[in-house]
């Protein structure tokens, strides 16, 4: 089973990285402008000298990748330098094929707002699984992992935050002294960032149920038999009636909500606060709906990347 979630795993920061090449290829390349990170720098790179993101992405991320490598965890840099050959070898023969069929991009520049719109989404989309594989993109994220290394108090987002400042910048001398393309990798840089948090959040996002109630046995069993959830039992005391009570503390997914709430409500006396938890964390188990044990499909290596 370890080794079929090991090739599962390799299968997807594959599939991803075919994925980023053909979004490049189609929505980034035509409409000129530059995305964010190190990426960014090689398609400038690429737009003046002419020579392929393809080989810089290679030149660049080689040499970080084996720093990672030897400083910060091997499958880390192993498993990076897999997306980032792949992306590297497709971007390359992408080059030598003709996909201008597919292309978006206007010559009045009426929607060019929406080839980095929809690029932005789309490796958003990407980024999210790539990290739950172990696996980083190269460039930006070989430097932010190193000087976390050395400098644990270092706050990553202001590194990285400039380095897109500057690329974007650059980007206006790069491309004909437009202002354009500068809006597009601004929008590029914003819109991939709020895809990557919203589901990185979704992902292990719940809904933590605090229930007042004398019948803690008889709602934690239904919890525990209808929602494959368990519940931590806290004596209270009511300050109202000095009455001594109970507390249910349970974490489910957002689609139990609705449930958990029709089993609070069968119970007189019973009431409970709810509140969204943005991650749970932690070794426990994880069932699927019909109580079994999750079996998973990817394999987390030594989880330093996540």
């Amino acid at each position: 089973m370890r080794n079929f979630r090991k090739v599962m795993t390799y299968f997807v920061i594959i599939l991803i990285a075919l994925i980023a090449a053909v979004n490049y290829e189609i929505f980034v390349f035509p409409n000129k402008f530059a995305p964010a990170g190190l990426n960014g720098l090689c398609t400038m790179v690429q737009h003046i000298a002419g020579i392929s993101v393809g080989y810089l992405s290679l030149i660049i991320n080689i040499p970080l990748a084996i720093w990672v490598y030897f400083e910060i965890s091997k499958p880390l840099a192993m498993r990076s330098m897999v997306y980032v050959v792949t992306f590297s070898v497709a971007i390359l023969i992408l080059d030598r094929v003709d996909m201008s069929a597919f292309y978006y991009v206007t010559e009045n520049g009426t929607s060019a707002i929406l080839g980095p719109l929809v690029a932005g989404i789309i490796w958003g989309g990407c980024y999210s699984p790539l990290v739950q594989c172990s696996a980083y993109s190269g460039g930006t994220d070989f430097i932010a992992a190193i000087i976390h290394k050395r400098k644990p108090e270092q706050n990553m987002f202001y590194l990285i935050f400039a380095l897109n400042v500057v690329i974007a910048l650059l980007s206006f001398f790069v491309y004909d002294y437009k202002i354009e393309p500068v809006i597009l990798c601004i929008l590029y840089a914003f819109t991939s960032s709020t895809v990557t948090d919203r589901l990185t959040k979704n992902g292990r996002s719940a809904i933590r149920f605090e229930i007042v109630t004398d019948y803690p046995n008889e709602i934690s069993n239904e919890i525990i038999t209808k929602l494959h959830h368990s519940a931590t039992l806290v004596p209270g005391k009511g300050m109202f009636m000095g009455k001594p009570t109970n507390i249910l503390i349970c974490v489910v997914n957002k689609s139990q909500m609705a449930a958990l709430s029709r089993i609070v409500r069968k119970y007189p006396y019973t009431f409970a606060v709810m509140s969204s938890v943005s991650e749970v964390m932690g070794n426990f188990k994880r069932l699927d709906s019909d109580g079994n044990l999750e079996k998973k499909l990817l394999d987390d290596g030594d989880g330093k990347a996540i």
